[in-house]
């Protein structure tokens, strides 16, 4: 296909976005496709973009909790988990994560995002205790609790259905459900990068689940290691599919591969450019997603700034004590404060709001950063 068709293809692209109707597979593949101009897309995105939002953009005050960095599993592009012996191996106990609690309390956090690794020698009490007693002491604090491969080693250790464990995970505190551990659907990549932890089947039927039972959740893409387009388009498209099913997805998290101290270090971090269009191609083809979010702590914060007219509406939170993706290199800041997370919307031309997990309105005391009250949800206008 020469320039010409090309550029005569993706305006047939612009067409379909504009008069509402969905884009397939193909379509996919061209968002992804380096001779069409990045701006293009991005321009493309940004009306789906502001379509649906306007000039908003969303933040929220949260902390991470990686409750065990001790792992059963070696995924080839983790550089957070460790051995059980290694003198970096860790588990928190219950005190440290009162401490946590505490200081998210103290800080005005809204959210808690608690994800780790699967220590093998923890039974599912240890976990299910966690969310426990963070939410008998702290109530007011959603949390966000356990990729679908931890619900997978859960069910492992406890024998019990999706279902079950899901319900039990509920009564304990359970707010909503995280996005990670997607990585890459397609089984001739995810093979190749973690082969053994939970498949795509797997993830999905256990969101499906948990959206049946009225829990929302996350989801996500990691990208810029083996995977090509096909693979994205592939990963994006079942997520589109799962979301027509239940609408149990909030938002989705394009992740940008960190090599750094992981087995694939020699595979160089993909550039700003492909973060762009992998958020504007997102923004495009998962139509019934209602939020995409610029993660800063991986994209980097002028990356996160820039996505913002590129499809995002959602540039995350504070994000205190976050690890994972540290680990694996990134130089981005532990922690942005609520004022500077303010500043970099307002620096893009962007209205900052900010939110709780379930995308309502979060009123401040203005006298008082720790007493805040949840507003009505956040509008979102239907494509």
């Amino acid at each position: 296909m020469n320039n010409l068709e090309l550029q005569r293809e993706f305006d047939r692209v612009c067409d379909k976005i504009y008069t509402g109707e969905r884009l397939n597979f193909d379509d996919g593949l061209l968002l992804f496709d380096t001779r069409i101009p990045l701006t293009q897309v991005g321009a493309l995105a940004n009306w789906a973009r502001e379509k649906k939002h306007g000039n908003v953009a969303y933040y929220n005050i949260n902390t991470h909790l990686n409750p065990t960095n001790v792992c059963i599993y070696r995924c080839r592009f983790c550089a957070f988990r460790s051995d059980l012996r290694d003198p970096k191996g860790y588990a928190v106990s219950e005190e440290q994560v009162l401490a946590r609690g505490q200081e998210a309390f103290d800080n005005g956090c809204t959210e808690m995002h608690i994800v780790g690794g699967l220590h093998h020698q923890k039974p599912y009490d240890w976990y299910r205790g966690i969310l426990e007693s963070l939410s008998q002491q702290f109530p007011s604090i959603h949390l966000k609790a356990w990729t679908p491969v931890e619900i997978d080693w859960f069910e492992y250790l406890t024998k019990k259905t999706t279902a079950d464990v899901l319900d039990d995970l509920q009564s304990a505190g359970l707010g909503s459900l995280p996005g990670g551990g997607a990585e890459i659907f397609h089984s001739e990549i995810r093979d190749q990068i973690c082969e053994h932890k939970a498949d795509a089947r797997k993830w999905l039927e256990i969101h499906r689940v948990a959206h049946g039972l009225g829990l929302r959740s996350n989801c996500t893409m990691l990208y810029g290691h083996l995977e090509q387009p096909l693979h994205r388009v592939d990963h994006l498209l079942r997520l589109r599919e799962l979301q027509d099913e239940t609408g149990g997805f909030q938002t989705f998290i394009p992740l940008a591969f960190h090599p750094e101290n992981t087995n694939l270090k020699n595979i160089p971090k993909p550039s700003s450019l492909v973060d762009l269009r992998t958020i504007a191609a997102s923004r495009l083809l998962l139509d019934n997603i209602p939020h995409i979010k610029a993660y800063w702590i991986m994209l980097g914060i002028e990356t996160a700034q820039i996505a913002l007219h590129y499809g995002a509406d959602d540039i995350d939170g504070t994000v205190r004590h976050e690890l994972i993706y540290h680990d694996a290199g990134a130089t981005t800041p532990e922690m942005l404060t609520v004022e500077r997370i303010r500043q970099l919307i307002t620096e893009t031309g962007r209205q900052p709001i900010e939110r709780d997990t379930l995308y309502r309105k979060i009123y401040r005391d203005p006298n008082d950063f720790r007493s805040w009250q949840v507003g009505e949800p956040v509008e979102v206008i239907a494509s």
